[in-house]
């Protein structure tokens, strides 16, 4: 027996915090943003309340989230900073806690796609001592008209898709190139969960909660679906630069999100 073990098995304190640590479940976090539909047509209702949560999206638990840095929409014509407009809201989660988070209503006025993006303040994770950045976006289409959906944003990290994001079936496969300063990013770690917002979905071990895929050489990473509703995409990668805190600097890890919805065929 290794000699760390039998120091454990020695001490019943430590061995129980050892066993505590390892025991302990560890959520993904999402910094996601959600829109009531990713399609909009002609005879629906123009006005969409786009909502920016931190999030763990399969197990419903949630983070407080600052006033974000940055809350904007993209379209073929113009760039709108909805900052402004932003509000601070609460959402309770499954825990029966209510999280702050920040909300926009927004009116579509002409067809095409509509890039929904955020980039929220840094937010200081203690139990991994990092910094966290995501930077979100979620496409909606109005009206029809198929156009913009893979324009770059030019946003530190992203993901583009190389498939529409819109118009899912259950099933089909979703393909998206992760960028870091407008760059392939080879290998990036990308994870994936599904929005569970009626917690119906049980995982039965914990390694079913977070999806975990690899780009490859390209930046390019390839996904399918199996069940419909909202999926969030997570290209997690380290900056360069770190951060501070308490006089100390740590490491930021910067994610490039992007929220997906799929439908089943009946």
């Amino acid at each position: 027996m290794h000699p760390f073990f039998r120091k454990t098995l020695a001490s019943p304190i430590l061995g129980i915090a050892i066993g505590l640590f390892f025991a302990a479940p560890v959520y993904a976090h999402f910094q996601m943003i959600v829109p009531p539909d990713e399609i909009v047509t002609q005879t629906e209702p123009r006005k969409l309340n786009i909502e920016a949560m931190f999030w763990h999206p399969f197990e419903g638990l949630g983070m407080n989230m600052a006033k974000p840095v940055k809350f904007g929409v993209v379209t073929s014509s113009k760039q709108d900073d909805l900052l402004a407009q932003a509000k601070a809201t609460q959402r309770k989660d499954t825990s029966g806690q209510n999280f702050a988070t920040w909300s926009v209503n927004y009116t579509l006025k002409q067809p095409g796609d509509h890039i929904f993006y955020v980039e929220p303040q840094p937010y200081w994770e203690a139990s991994e001592e990092t910094f966290i950045i995501h930077y979100s976006k979620v496409i909606v289409n109005a009206f029809g008209l198929q156009a913009g959906w893979d324009k770059e944003l030019g946003l530190k990290t992203e993901i583009i898709p190389l498939t529409r994001p819109y118009g899912l079936w259950t099933g089909n496969v979703f393909q998206g190139i992760v960028k870091i300063k407008g760059k392939p990013a080879p290998y990036a770690k990308v994870e994936i969960e599904f929005y569970n917002e009626l917690s119906a979905i049980k995982a039965p071990v914990e390694a079913l909660v977070t999806q975990v895929i690899k780009a490859d050489a390209n930046g390019v990473f390839t996904y399918a679906m199996p069940k419909a509703g909202w999926w969030a995409f997570a290209a997690l990668s380290e900056d360069n630069v770190k951060m501070k805190h308490e006089g100390k600097e740590y490491p930021v890890e910067i994610g490039a999100v992007l929220m997906l919805k799929t439908y089943d065929m009946k």
